[in-house]
């Protein structure tokens, strides 16, 4: 097998990172890459489940003793902590590896500390090789450690014109099939899905992942939270059927704002305080206008169907913006079409000041 660069191998980290997303949290998704000392790959893995070997250990069991004296490639600092698991610091130094190539530092002051473990051990270690690349593939894990709350994703379904339901409140069906087949792979690279409790009287929503073709549910199911003030979710509720775990909080358990209501950022820090590393936000428009408003939302994806009603219930409702200087701007980072529709992700631009 021919050599392979340093930067390469790393671009095949990256990719082998992505493949644990949805199954790995509350731990970070990790790639990696072994060469031996000639440059060739000789072992290559990711972290695939909580609790499971970490990347370097699948890549270091394939290379065996091949892995002395080569180069590991890594999307994020090796571990330098016992858990689940033992330090992957120590793993790399007694396999006699003599250089780890690293795109992002671990920002978890638990697990954080194996670069210097590395060097105190005469291992080269060098930062920063595809830093961009494996920090947006990583991104809720790591916006939320260093944050100490959720990556917080608002998904909206609208037509054209902004409306999420026509004037007689009729929603099913505003995108097609292929858009809400999107929507369940979505939930199923997040920790939990969060509606308000609005939405779950007025549509019942079941809030799970799903395989929408013949409505099996996926392995893994995001937490549900239904957020309601006052305890108003019906014990009947299709939220509360058993098929995931769902957590109906209150402002009696979780704190009020000054209006009564959840308090927001209280929420998103016991969601963490649950393991939650990222969080899709998905009903309804009351709900999105206050995560906006208070500023926490990370990012949007809104399928937008190539449709017009003129009337009707609109996807965001008071945002906090009384004129257009106080507009929420957004950077266009993806537009894709799915089926007929149309899925925009954005980034809500912080505000000065």
């Amino acid at each position: 097998m021919a050599s392979v660069s340093v930067d390469e191998a790393m671009r095949r980290a990256i990719e082998l990172a992505a493949r644990g997303l949805g199954t790995t949290s509350p731990n970070p998704v990790v790639g990696c890459v072994l060469l031996d000392a000639d440059g060739e790959v000789v072992g290559e893995g990711f972290h695939a489940y909580a609790g499971g070997p970490h990347a370097e250990i699948v890549a270091l069991a394939q290379a065996g003793p091949r892995a002395e004296g080569g180069t590991a490639v890594v999307t994020l600092e090796p571990c330098d902590h016992t858990g689940r698991t033992g330090p992957c610091s120590t793993a790399l130094v007694q396999a006699g590896v003599s250089r780890v190539v690293i795109a992002v530092p671990d920002p978890n002051p638990v697990a954080s500390g194996g670069a210097a473990t590395l060097r105190s051990a005469g291992v080269q270690v060098d930062l920063g090789v595809r830093g961009d690349e494996a920090e947006a593939g990583n991104v809720a894990w790591l916006t939320s450690m260093r944050r100490g709350w959720p990556y917080v994703i608002w998904k909206y379904a609208a037509t054209v014109d902004g409306r999420s339901a026509a004037a007689d409140g009729t929603s099913m069906w505003i995108t097609s099939e292929a858009a809400r087949i999107d929507v369940h792979a979505l939930r199923g690279t997040v920790d939990a899905v969060v509606a308000g409790v609005g939405t779950v009287l007025a549509d019942d929503p079941r809030l799970t992942a799903r395989n929408l073709r013949d409505g099996s549910l996926a392995i893994r199911q995001p937490l549900r939270v239904v957020v309601d003030s006052s305890g108003r979710t019906p014990a009947d509720a299709r939220v509360r059927d058993g098929a995931a775990r769902t957590w109906i909080a209150t402002a009696a358990e979780v704190g009020a704002d000054p209006d009564g209501r959840v308090d927001l950022p209280a929420l998103l820090a016991a969601l963490h305080k649950r393991g939650v590393r990222a969080v899709l936000l998905e009903g309804g428009p009351r709900l999105a206008g206050a995560f906006l408003a208070a500023g926490l939302v990370d990012k949007i994806v809104g399928y937008v169907a190539p449709r017009l009603l003129g009337a009707g219930p609109t996807a965001l409702v008071d945002a906090g913006v009384t004129t257009i200087a106080e507009a929420i701007d957004l950077e266009f980072v993806d537009v894709t079409q799915v089926g007929p529709d149309l899925r925009i992700t954005a980034l809500p631009r912080k505000r000065e000041g």
